[in-house]
């Protein structure tokens, strides 16, 4: 390293670290929702790369002038779409010093520490949201990809890694089934492990959005008697639209009659289980195959870290493991992860995880949890209260499904709500999405940011309420 770039980073460090303590205090003064337009960012970068290097004072101040105004704010208190890609001050810390270290943690000999870091995070995590000591965790990227692995794990072993050698020689006819309020990333799985958008069976829901498991199995017996060769049913404990809990155990029973892999995705509400109260959403696991959920959701480490447990670790490691002559080492009886799913090379994600529990512990990140959902259940009791709107999903945890409804009955109530949600929207002052439920459109209330608290839930009440008689008093939309 060249004396000079250490001077230069050390003289300009402290500005850098300025701007993350001030971008944090004033967070709420930002428009939550980016406010420009297609290109605006775009255009105010340079046509071509600099030839000349820039100091690293000015790189940030035209990062603060330029690129930050098309930020949307993911870790503002306001932020309440989708669902969160959370993370917190110690996080922030270990990822600095990951970024520092730069460490690949692909097998034990590049990172002993980063390996078994890993092997004891996922330990802790396993205890921490009751999954029996049989599982086996290893960090992925995301819950897509984590999918992705247990459909091509279930690929293997039905086909007795014919496929993996051979290719699709045969025609296996695999079919897979999900609830239709599933994630879109398991047809986007299914696609990229070879089984196809139309052998992906999606099964009607209960009244609470639930899959239905009558249905599930209806689908199976047909398929067989069709000479389809059923392969695995995907579960999930929180849809994206709804969160919505399907009942893991029946569907577990299902799986074992006809001899199904089953995975369960959990990706956020899988936090909560740390919570004890919730852990009868996993009664059944003993019929589960692979497990997953997010920490980088509800567990405030930032993204990307998916905790990823399987049941038959060597099926896992069959499915994926390569060995060039390049990547061989000469210890063993130790863990390397290149063999546990796609990537070869692999960040240090554990240590940013392992920050965040040493800092704040299990009892206060239980209590975290438990706020959100009481912030959550207050929110929905206020909207209860009123005519005007219609909670239109049940709330499992911290996500609030709602509409507004229109005092004048003739306008279609679906292209309201797209006009209300519009306008809390560009108001900057709060960042919501949207489902549809029952071909009804909901508005989707995630309250679950690290740092919210109940004065950002009063000011999203306010909010709302004021817009809406804005719309209906003949503001954009409106009568």
């Amino acid at each position: 390293m060249k004396e000079n770039d250490l001077n230069e980073f050390e003289k300009y460090i402290d500005f850098y670290i300025d701007f993350i303590i001030k971008y944090y205090k004033n967070l709420e003064n930002f428009p939550v929702k980016s406010q420009i337009n297609p290109q605006d960012i775009y255009n105010l970068i340079e046509s071509k790369a600099p030839e000349n290097g820039t100091g690293l004072k000015d790189i940030l101040d035209e990062f603060e002038n330029n690129i930050l105004t098309g930020i949307t704010h993911w870790q503002s208190p306001n932020f309440f779409a989708y669902f969160n890609a959370n993370t917190s001050l110690p996080s922030i810390l270990g990822e600095i010093i990951t970024a520092a270290l730069g460490v690949n943690v692909f097998s034990w000999e590049t990172s002993p520490a980063g390996t078994e870091l890993e092997q004891k995070i996922m330990e802790w995590l396993r205890e921490m949201i009751g999954l029996p000591d049989y599982f086996t965790g290893v960090i992925q990227d995301t819950a897509s990809t984590s999918t992705l692995i247990s459909i091509i794990t279930a690929r293997e072993k039905f086909s007795n890694f014919e496929i993996n050698n051979n290719g699709f020689s045969k025609l296996y006819n695999f079919r897979i089934y999900c609830s239709k309020e599933a994630h879109s990333s398991i047809e986007k799985d299914s696609r990229i492990a070879g089984i196809g958008s139309n052998n992906l069976i999606k099964i009607n829901t209960n009244d609470d959005y639930s899959i239905n498991t009558q249905e599930l199995e209806n689908a199976i017996i047909k398929d067989l008697e069709s000479d389809f060769t059923p392969l695995c049913v995907i579960s999930a404990i929180g849809t994206t639209g709804s969160t919505a809990i399907d009942n893991i155990k029946k569907v577990g029973t299902v799986c074992k009659k006809y001899d199904l892999w089953h995975h369960v995705d959990a990706a956020h509400l899988g936090s909560a289980l740390i919570c004890e109260e919730y852990r009868h959403w996993i009664d059944g696991i003993e019929n589960v195959d692979t497990f997953v959920f997010n920490p980088h959701k509800w567990l405030f480490t930032n993204f990307d870290f998916s905790a990823y447990f399987v049941k038959n670790k060597d099926l896992l490691i069959k499915t994926f493991e390569i060995m060039p002559e390049y990547l061989k080492i000469n210890v063993d009886n130790v863990i390397n992860y290149k063999d546990w799913g796609i990537q070869l090379g692999r960040r240090f994600r554990a240590l940013k995880m392992w920050f965040v529990i040493k800092y704040y512990g299990t009892k206060k990140l239980k209590e975290i949890i438990r706020y959100h959902i009481n912030l959550a259940k207050y929110f929905e009791d206020k909207l209860k209260k009123r005519k005007d709107f219609e909670i239109l999903a049940p709330r499992t945890a911290n996500l609030v499904c709602f509409r507004a409804l229109p005092i004048n009955s003739k306008i279609d109530i679906n292209e309201y709500n797209l006009n209300f949600l519009n306008l809390i929207n560009t108001s900057g002052k709060a960042y919501l999405t949207k489902t549809k439920l029952n071909n009804k459109i909901a508005l989707r209330v995630n309250i679950g940011q690290t740092y919210v608290n109940e004065k950002n839930v009063e000011n999203l009440l306010n909010l709302i309420i004021s817009l809406k008689q804005q719309l209906d008093n003949g503001g954009p939309g409106g009568t």
